[in-house]
């Protein structure tokens, strides 16, 4: 019986699991804690490091692409292997997810490390984008296009898909994604109150907790200059100390102390406007002085440099993914933003799926069920009789 693993290889996690199983998210790189300088931790062995203040990261992914394949290759075997997903190989095919604009060097080492080292019965190697516009179109029936917003670890993309087919000449990459974030936050943190800057781990916590997206950025800087408790904004971080604390969290607001000292002895960071000025980058890259649209204009640009028949169709299935999508209020400044750039008489639909994250995997999962899949997939023997041109050939990319 012939096993599919769909493998949706992302530069912070991967998201991974057997067709018929439900997702696994795991962090996709290794890790060296400050403590046991010699050891180093692979994916979920994450958990095991007992303090992870300064905690170290290796990772496979730099600015969005693979390049380092020894920490890749130690990612998958600790996935692949008795601890984990027990792959038999011989009888396994693969689907696995590349960027868009992917160099044909990193898909050649794949092919090989897919075929020739693990030995995998069979594989499909497509864009994350393509396995969420298949999910969006298995699930809206009755629509032709979408339009998918993946807002992730290194990048910002928005792709138009039309029948399944992606649009290459619509494809547009915003080089601002959620490690961006953490640093431009570490980096505002350091200079106003506590040096930060090897605390990515901890830090990234605090952005998932506190940060969102404001729907009035001159409102909310107003609001965040007010004095006690009318700045609405300003939120108590309590950071954890890896013993009695282990995980972050905000104080509640009956609980904060607005003049004065904690008596707690708690280390507490005090946050007002990064908590919405962080996210805003995504709106407005230009804030920190990258030269680049924002994600509302490079939607706009995407589709306006599509046929003008299909244009109303994309603005009514706009669909996100990516872990940027979670911040609070994304989805709707999105939505506002662009009503008032396109033209009033078309509706605006904007979509954020359940679980975002692991949309595109659950995608991968539906393809493996198709009755087109094996039509789809590069099997061993003709990668062996071929070589990498039949993979140029078949995928799509």
């Amino acid at each position: 019986m012939m096993a599919t693993l769909v493998l949706d290889n992302g530069a912070a996690t991967a998201k991974i699991g057997y067709s018929q199983d439900p997702v696994t998210v795991i962090p996709n790189c290794q890790f060296r804690s400050k403590t046991s300088r010699l050891k180093t931790f692979t994916a979920d062995q994450l958990d095991e490091i007992k303090d992870p203040s300064g905690l170290f990261y290796i990772l496979p992914f730099q600015k969005g692409y693979l390049v380092n394949w020894d920490v890749q290759r130690k990612v998958w075997d600790h996935l692949f292997g008795k601890d984990m997903f027990k792959v038999e190989f011989a009888d396994t095919s693969v689907i696995i997810t590349e960027p868009y604009f992917n160099f044909s060097s990193i898909q050649e080492s794949m092919n090989e490390i897919l075929f020739e080292e693990y030995q995998f019965q069979s594989a499909l190697r497509i864009n994350a984008g393509s396995l969420s516009a298949h999910h969006y179109f298995h699930t809206h029936l009755a629509e032709l296009c979408c339009l998918v917003v993946d807002s992730g670890f290194s990048f910002t993309h928005v792709a138009p898909y039309c029948r399944s087919k992606k649009m290459k000449e619509g494809i547009l990459r915003i080089n601002v994604g959620g490690k961006l974030l953490t640093n431009h936050l570490k980096e505002i943190i350091s200079y106003r109150q506590l040096h930060v800057m090897d605390e990515t781990h901890v830090i990234n916590q605090v952005k998932e907790d506190v940060c969102y997206v404001s729907q009035d950025f001159y409102r909310d800087m107003e609001v965040a200059q007010s004095k006690g408790e009318e700045n609405t904004v300003m939120k108590d971080y309590v950071l954890p100390d890896f013993s009695s604390i282990k995980k972050g969290f905000c104080k509640a607001r009956e609980d904060m102390v607005y003049n004065g000292k904690y008596k707690t002895g708690e280390q507490i960071l005090r946050l007002t406007n990064e908590r919405f000025s962080v996210p805003e980058t995504l709106f407005h890259p230009s804030d920190i002085g990258i030269q680049e649209m924002g994600i509302p204009e490079a939607i706009v640009a995407s589709v306006q440099s599509l046929p003008e028949e299909m244009q109303p169709h994309f603005y009514s299935n706009i669909v996100l993914t990516g872990g940027n999508t979670l911040f609070p209020g994304f989805r709707e400044r999105l939505e506002a933003e662009l009503r008032s750039l396109v033209p009033a008489h078309l509706p605006v639909s904007v979509t954020l799926p359940e679980n975002p994250i692991s949309y595109s995997w659950e995608g991968g999962k539906l393809l493996a069920h198709s009755p087109d899949y094996d039509e789809m997939v590069v099997t061993r023997e003709e990668y062996e009789e071929n070589g990498h041109c039949i993979c140029e050939e078949k995928f799509d990319i």
